[in-house]
């Protein structure tokens, strides 16, 4: 069974059919292989339990929230503070990329439009201060996976969802990891450009009273983040709830800058149908894959696959990593999620791992698998976003960050409590 559903699903990624149709007709062909049942009659029932989780209204929420922000101006002003601040380094705007994705991500909740918006705002000044274009790309690819470590998260929603752990807490221990990527990014750039100053370009020179000024223009997102995030924690609110919370100060936002109109909030509402659509399709599918390999008992054996191997705790924690990183390179990363966790979760549970601990190194391993060729999305949002130029760019761009990301993995491994002392702290 496994060995089919491999090649079945290599196949379809192979023939670029997409995501969403690869796992239903993967679902399908193993209910007509393997099941002695017609369970394609229970498509209509998954669909709906998959599309009524109360929690998943918050995903096209945040993608609207993510919308507003970038229509309405605040992620080009938000750019410009960043810049005065950030830029004296070597690496420039660089750092100013890696900045502008933490902040922005602290209010999209998607990888992929933090990617798109500050690479939107950024690309035209890469040429124009002379950065090494790659790299420059590189920062965009990966400063965007920071949207789904720091808070709000729609991948820690989804994990949520499918382990029954606290997204509160989730969104507490994304703060402390983010913040350290973020650090290990800016290290990155800044140990390349000290080996190879010309990658730096221009350094773009600020005075103080233009940072200072400069820092109104972080209030707006700061603010949204406060909103969304201290709602939850404040108890006044759920995830869905705050998401909403977030959406009305967006709008609020806009209007205040005068941003807000109908053409606007069209542009706002298209880019949303669109995202969730894109996601919610990858989700009944997914869910109608999972339904079909529990009741042919693929799940059970795979789980007691892993468990009979008697692997040290230790080693099969770098098994289930080595697992994603590989999958990473060939599946996409929401589908990813959806279809493996219900399958590796319980067993690192059983084995003693902390459900909120593994759910932000499932992240930062999806973080991975954002930037890894030949599926990475980030990639291709990055690439779509140039003129031209070959994609081959933003992946040699992209790699000392993954290697970045690599080595935020094992400090996570080796240092748990980085993702645990501030829920344990606030609990």
């Amino acid at each position: 069974m496994m060995a089919v559903s491999l090649v079945l699903l290599l196949v379809f990624m192979v023939l670029a059919i997409p995501v969403a149709i690869s796992l239903g007709v993967l679902g399908i062909a193993l209910e007509q292989l393997f099941s002695p049942l017609p369970l394609i009659r229970a498509i209509g029932e998954v669909s709906w339990s998959a599309s009524n989780e109360f929690l998943l209204v918050s995903v096209p929420m945040f993608i609207l929230l993510g919308e507003i922000l970038l229509r309405s101006g605040f992620a080009e002003r938000m750019y410009a503070a960043l810049v005065n601040w950030v830029s004296w380094l070597p690496g420039g705007l660089m750092h100013s990329n890696i900045a502008a994705c933490a902040v922005f991500a602290a209010t999209s909740g998607s990888s992929v439009a933090t990617a798109a918006t500050v690479g939107t705002v950024a690309l035209p000044e890469a040429r124009r201060f002379g950065y090494n274009e790659r790299l420059f790309l590189g920062t965009l690819a990966a400063g965007g996976t920071l949207g789904i470590l720091i808070p709000p998260s729609i991948n820690m929603i989804i994990y949520a969802v499918l382990t029954n752990a606290s997204v509160p807490k989730l969104y507490l221990a994304g703060i402390v990891p983010g913040l350290v990527l973020v650090l290990i990014f800016m290290a990155t750039i800044l140990l390349l450009c000290l080996f190879r100053p010309a990658w730096g370009g221009r350094r773009v020179s600020a005075s103080w009273a233009a940072r200072f000024a400069g820092l109104i223009h972080l209030v707006p997102p700061l603010g949204i983040f406060l909103l969304v995030v201290g709602s939850i924690y404040a108890g006044v609110a759920t995830p869905t709830e705050a998401a909403s919370l977030g959406v009305l100060g967006a709008l609020g936002l806009a209007w205040w800058s005068g941003r807000l109109s109908i053409a606007m909030l069209k542009e706002a509402f298209e880019g949303t149908m669109k995202s969730t659509a894109m996601v919610m399709l990858i989700v009944v599918a997914a869910y109608f894959l999972n339904f079909v390999i529990s009741t042919i008992g693929l799940t059970t054996m795979l789980t007691n696959f892993i468990e009979n191997l008697g692997l040290p705790k230790a080693a099969t924690l770098f098994a289930v990593i080595l697992f994603y990183v590989v999958l990473g390179c060939f599946m996409e990363t929401l589908s990813m999620m959806i279809t493996t966790i219900p399958i590796i979760a319980p067993v690192m549970f059983k084995l003693g791992y902390d459900p909120v601990w593994f759910g932000i190194l499932v992240i930062l391993l999806i973080e991975t698998a954002l930037v890894t060729p030949p599926v990475g999305l980030n990639l291709f949002v990055v690439q779509n976003l140039r003129a031209g130029g070959s994609l081959n760019d933003v992946i040699v761009g992209t790699m000392p960050f993954v290697v970045a990301l690599f080595a935020m993995i094992v400090v996570m491994t080796i240092f748990p409590d980085l993702a645990l002392w501030l829920p344990r702290l606030l609990s």
